[in-house]
């Protein structure tokens, strides 16, 4: 505990831990939900339960229950409205990058080239979200997204993996389509710290720590058309790959290799 005060950095909440692990603490999750149940207007927040649509939507609205502007399949008091802090949880981190950007935007010139991030960005956040992503950022030609049991249920690392080949495959790369960008995708597990850091003029919620910088080093090592996961990922979905075997490899900025796996996409 004084560790992390005399870092500047905000106490982990039990309310964060419970939120991020659970959904919120099983008590008052209960209760919340038998109380948003009777109120028309699906589809509903998958943690809290409170309607977005019809009636029921247009009162929750009035009080603050909207839809997360990072995963609109959970309303924003379950995550972003929640107070600055967070906690350390294990999570998964996905990161799908436009591999020759620069030399793309040269050719297509801004306007062309804005359409077709615009897809991009369209295609990867629907898909994400879908798997119950948080889609963390879109950072130029870059989108991150993270999973953590509370948002994605307790199997959220193989929903991370699934994820990354779907969007891989709704990007092009099914073996039937054109690809409509060279696209790499890495994935990595780890505890990171998830919640909204910031100050009070600009709160972001994210995720931070080793596995997102060992997740966007893994992606720089994919190929166009390549998933790669990390060993910890792999663990999550090694039996459904059994031929699958490791290259090793050292990442910009650690000091020992570690073992990655490429998986089919289709």
């Amino acid at each position: 505990m004084a560790q992390r005060i005399e870092a500047g950095l905000p106490d982990q909440s039990d309310q964060w831990r419970e939120t991020l692990l659970s959904g919120h603490s099983v008590r008052s999750l209960k209760m919340m939900r038998r109380v948003m149940r009777v109120l028309p207007g699906p589809p509903r927040c998958k943690v809290c339960n409170n309607p977005f649509g019809g009636i029921g939507g247009g009162i929750c609205r009035l009080v603050g229950f909207r839809p997360s502007r990072k995963n609109p399949r959970i309303c924003s008091l379950c995550c972003e409205d929640l107070p600055l802090g967070g906690a350390e949880v294990e999570t998964a981190i996905l990161f799908c990058d436009i591999r020759g950007s620069t030399g793309l935007a040269e050719r297509l010139g801004p306007t062309l080239y804005a359409h077709i991030l615009n897809r991009f960005y369209s295609i990867a956040t629907d898909t994400l979200i879908s798997r119950d992503g948080t889609v963390d950022k879109l950072i130029g030609d870059e989108v991150m997204a993270f999973f953590v049991p509370g948002f994605a249920g307790p199997d959220f690392k193989r929903k991370a993996v699934d994820a990354g080949r779907a969007l891989m495959q709704a990007l092009g790369f099914d073996g039937h389509s054109e690809p409509l960008l060279p696209v790499g995708i890495g994935i990595d597990v780890g505890t990171a710290y998830v919640g909204n850091v910031g100050g009070t003029n600009l709160v972001d919620f994210t995720a931070l720590g080793d596995p997102v910088n060992v997740a966007a080093r893994i992606q720089a090592e994919a190929k166009s058309g390549e998933v790669l996961v990390s060993e910890a990922a792999f663990a999550a979905v090694a039996a459904d790959y059994p031929g699958c075997l490791p290259r090793q490899v050292t990442l910009r900025g650690k000091a020992d290799a570690i073992g990655i796996y490429s998986l089919p996409v289709h």
